[in-house]
């Protein structure tokens, strides 16, 4: 047991997890969080507060933020957007099919090898970016890096709102993305409409897996559509599955009407369960 608090660098992005340590930072500071460049200035989304989970593993954080590190914070946003702006030149210049994503600026001394740009961009196929390099490290007056990211990275570092009028879960919390499959969609009995079950990126909706277990482990204890079943009601045939309610939809034979009926009450293991023990 232990304390943590959650903070993100840009509003609305990807929460990180940390250890406080003897600080008590609120909602809405300003706090330093420590990083393979160094220590860099993040917003407290969640104030400290105590959990139940061990917190052993999660890096501890540095401190509050002062005004050196807000100002410091400040020009490093400033190198980032003109940057952005300098790339997004540049690539219309020389002719190239890309697209900026975003920007990562480190402000980093002589000893640590200086500054350096890290432009983030899509492309519909590999690209030869030999000169712009160039023209970037003559523009910016440091060094530069590219890397292309694949559809779902891309969803991931600009972020945005899903279908469900949220904002999009690669972008705020999954670390990982699993495969997800067309086969999931029909499990669930979800239209096979791209338009439907796929995500900002593009690609099939990541939510798509989120509830497919549940539908298996129904779709294996339940009876199947079409089959015949006792009911309290009464005899009839299965006519639909609700997974979310873990029930049956049955046309009874007595009357042609239509009952919904909990799994475990059509069940035929559980009725011979509840037959055999039920005095």
């Amino acid at each position: 047991m232990g304390m943590l608090c959650a903070v993100s660098f840009n509003r609305y992005g990807r929460l990180y997890y940390l250890d406080p340590g003897e600080f008590r930072p609120q909602v809405g500071d300003r706090v330093l969080v420590p990083t393979d460049d160094g220590p860099e200035v993040a917003e407290c989304v969640w104030a400290a507060q105590w959990v139940t989970e061990d917190t052993d593993g999660f890096p501890r954080l540095v401190g509050l933020a002062g005004d050196d590190d807000l100002r410091r914070d400040e020009a490093l946003r400033r190198r980032k957007a003109e940057a952005k702006v300098a790339a997004k030149r540049l690539i219309r210049s020389h002719g190239l099919p890309m697209k900026v994503v975003a920007v990562d600026h480190v402000l980093g001394s002589a000893e640590s090898g200086g500054e350096r740009s890290t432009v983030y961009f899509t492309a519909p196929h590999r690209v030869d970016f030999r000169s712009l390099v160039r023209d970037l490290g003559a523009t910016l007056h440091c060094r530069v890096e590219l890397r292309q990211l694949s559809a779902r990275d891309s969803a991931r570092v600009q972020g945005g709102i899903g279908s469900c009028g949220r904002d999009l879960c690669c972008a705020t919390f999954l670390t990982d993305f699993e495969p997800v499959t067309i086969r999931m969609a029909k499990d669930q009995d979800l239209p096979l409409n791209p338009l439907r079950i796929s995500g900002a990126c593009g690609r099939l909706m990541c939510c798509l897996k989120y509830e497919h277990p549940l539908y298996q482990r129904f779709q294996e204890t339940a009876p199947a559509v079409g089959s015949r079943v006792s009911t309290p009601e009464g005899d009839g045939r299965v006519v639909g599955h609700s997974v979310p309610r873990d029930a049956v939809t049955v046309r009874l034979d007595a009357d042609g009407s239509r009952c919904s009926c909990s799994r475990a009450s059509v069940c035929a293991p559980r009725q011979a369960h509840d037959q055999h023990y039920t005095p």
